[in-house]
């Protein structure tokens, strides 16, 4: 193990404030001021900190030249369909961004077309572009440009076949939705710009190509209060406006407006219920939840002046209906049965058509759909099988390769398994085991686990060169299907949400404690490593559980959670974590706030908490503030490191140097600490 320099200094401005009664005591405040002058200095003192001990660790350049081989391909994503052209983003090995190309035929590979590359807005590797969406008449491409690994973008128009840009552009900001007008003059948008004297309000508009977007009409506006999104849903003939409504509850209108009325129809007012529309030429699809907790698809039969009707196309069943897409006329139904995805396919009249076929082990979902094609983009993908891409036709069930997979790995020695093991209060808890297959009969070896465990987000088999790498080298790797995703139904989401959430914690402790009673690993093989939602996963761990980890990689995480609706756009999750506003909820989430559970004296795992300036999700004063207080608390000797990069955010879209140096970070600090020969 690389030696490690004398741990920073951080002082402490102790910030105490009473809630609910209860005094907190927040010794870090001061490092929430992201750009102050104090604040970037401590920023340079960490990563010289973190330096030192990273650039040691020995056989990192074994490491970085096979993660070289893992990431260095070419690769091919967000692909787009209009008429019988195919549009995507494609990154050639060696290229640090990929550019938007075309092809005629999903067959053509040898014939793709570029069309924008992101060296054309300067030579830094950090503007990554994006395609959008492609106009009805095919004659323009949306497309975003993204600095770092930030949220938000910005749009501009691309002429396809005079091979122009539009000098238009929308600023940064997040687009919610846009639709061309018909006549090919304009289109009309729902946009949030970062930087607006109006920040809170939200409006949708008309804009008329080759005018200032000053001169916009503005054509429904859901108000300017904190707390309110606005979707615009594109048709053939009107539009739809989408609201939600993010306070205690999360309520949803929805209104509908045809082309050069005044006034929109509100059809859904105040629902306490999911609604996802789609328009079609004449008719109103919806999924929802509304009396049906596992979700269906439903016609919106409109009456006036009263509640809407909704008439069952395809009826909830006993699997949790994830998400819907519409094929011409066909529907494409993903269900999540027993952690796995599952495609059924109806026809508008809701009989069952078929099923998209799908791979045991496997993971396959549609990434791209629209009611103006009868293909739809799949995407399939494994523990040891990178994502490739395929164009499948509902109507036919064809399947056309559009991008192979091009990295250099052999599955063959590796297998899985699913076992059950029983968490803190009996409920039985599935988990996926993979590696060698002589690592899967027995133990101890270095682990790898990861979960999710929120949002009703399910996890299922998923390529990660971060586990592929470890598995290459004897480890074990652990997928708990905890509590808090949406494998089991409503219930299972439902049973870890706001007061609840310490039951997704345990069960993610309970799995650890199980790979260690059935000699699968010990506490000094085992590392934990997750990011956003799975980031505070591992930050509640470190804290509760201290004594269970060899290693804790938290990435991108919230760690203050008596803050975290404070800043950004964070307070759009109250609905799953609560807030401190409320007494009750305040209690639940004080008790387990990773940043407030930290004590002094308690001898730590090794840490690498993860972040960067440009994360606008998960914001990184929670990075900052809790390796201040956890440098300051711990007694061992382990290394407690912040691993920060100015370009760093939510997005994975940082060049393929940074990635493969970040990565290399990653492996390299669990071979070190997990005792993994490279």
């Amino acid at each position: 193990m690389p030696s490690v320099e004398s741990i920073p200094f951080s002082p402490v401005e102790t910030v105490t404030e009473f809630l609910h009664g209860v005094p907190i005591s927040d010794p870090y405040r001061w490092l929430e001021d992201q750009e102050s002058p104090r604040t970037r200095a401590w920023i340079e003192v960490q990563t010289r900190y973190a330096r030192a001990y990273l650039d040691q660790i020995p056989g990192r350049e074994r490491i970085r030249t096979r993660v070289r081989e893992l990431l260095d391909v070419e690769t091919l994503d967000s692909p787009l369909k209009a008429g019988n052209r195919y549009f995507f983003r494609k990154r050639l090995a060696g290229q640090e961004q990929g550019s938007i190309y075309f092809r005629n035929d999903a067959h053509a590979e040898d014939h793709d077309q570029l069309l924008i590359s992101p060296l054309d807005y300067g030579p830094g590797p950090q503007t990554a572009i994006k395609p959008v969406l492609v106009s009805p008449d095919r004659r323009w491409l949306l497309y975003a440009l993204k600095a770092g690994g930030e949220r938000t973008s910005r749009f501009q128009l691309f002429e396809i076949d005079s091979r122009k840009t539009c000098p238009e552009i929308l600023p940064r900001g997040y687009l919610r939705g846009l639709a061309f007008a018909p006549n090919g003059l304009g289109f009309y948008y729902a946009h949030e710009p970062l930087r607006s004297p109006h920040p809170f309000r939200r409006a949708a508009y008309h804009h008329i190509l080759g005018t200032p977007f000053e001169r916009d009409c503005e054509i429904f506006c859901a108000g300017e209060v904190q707390g309110v999104r606005l979707h615009l849903v594109p048709g053939e003939h009107a539009l739809g406006f989408l609201v939600f409504h993010f306070g205690k509850k999360t309520t949803t209108d929805f209104y509908l407006w045809q082309t050069g009325e005044t006034r929109p129809l509100p059809i859904v007012l105040n629902a306490e219920y999911t609604f996802h529309p789609v328009l079609l030429k004449d008719r109103i699809l919806a999924l929802t939840d509304r009396d049906a907790p596992n979700r269906r698809i439903v016609e919106v039969v409109v009456r006036d002046s009263r509640e809407p009707r909704f008439i069952d196309l395809v009826p909830e069943n006993s699997f949790p209906l994830r998400r819907w897409n519409v094929a011409q006329s066909y529907f494409c139904a993903t269900y999540v049965r027993d952690a796995a995805t599952h495609i059924d396919l109806f026809d508008f009249s809701g009989a069952s058509v078929g099923s998209i076929p799908a791979e045991e082990g496997a993971t396959t979902r549609i990434i791209w759909s629209s009611p103006q094609s009868d293909e739809v983009f799949l995407q399939r993908e494994s523990f040891l099988e990178p994502p490739t891409l395929f164009a499948y036709s509902v109507r036919s069930g064809k399947r056309t390769l559009l991008a192979k997979n091009s990295r250099r790995l052999d599955s063959a020695p590796f297998a899985y398994v699913r076992v059950t093991y029983s968490s803190k209060d009996d409920t039985r808890i599935p988990m996926f085991l993979m590696g060698r297959r002589n690592v899967l009969e027995g133990g101890p070896h270095p682990t790898t686990m990861t979960a999710y465990g929120g949002f009703g987000v399910p996890v299922s088999p998923r390529f990660s060169v971060l586990v592929a790498f470890l598995a290459e080298r004897g480890c074990l790797f652990a997928l708990p299907n905890i509590r808090g995703g949406s494998e089991f139904g409503l219930s299972w989401h439902e049973a870890a949400k706001r007061q609840k959430r310490q039951n997704a914690f345990d069960d993610l402790l309970s799995a650890a404690e199980w790979l260690m009673e059935t000699g699968r690993t010990t506490p000094r093989q085992l590392g934990l490593f997750g990011g956003s939602n799975a980031g505070l996963l591992a930050g509640v761990a470190l804290t509760q559980r201290p004594d269970l980890f060899g290693a804790i990689l938290c990435l991108v995480p919230m760690l203050d959670m008596l803050r975290y609706h404070l800043f950004d756009d964070a307070h759009v999750w109250r609905d799953e974590f609560g807030t401190a506003d409320d007494p009750d909820e305040f209690a639940a989430l004080y008790q387990y706030s990773p940043y407030h559970q930290i004590r002094q004296g308690v001898a730590y795992p090794p840490t690498m908490v993860v972040s960067g300036d440009a994360d606008g999700n998960c914001n990184p004063l929670h990075a900052r503030k809790m390796i201040a207080r956890l440098q300051a608390a711990n007694c061992s000797d382990s290394p407690i490191l912040l691993d920060y990069n100015e370009w760093r955010g939510h997005s994975p879209v940082l060049p393929l140097r940074l990635r493969i140096d970040a990565l290399t970070d990653r492996l390299a600090f669990l071979c070190d600490q997990l005792r993994v020969a490279v």
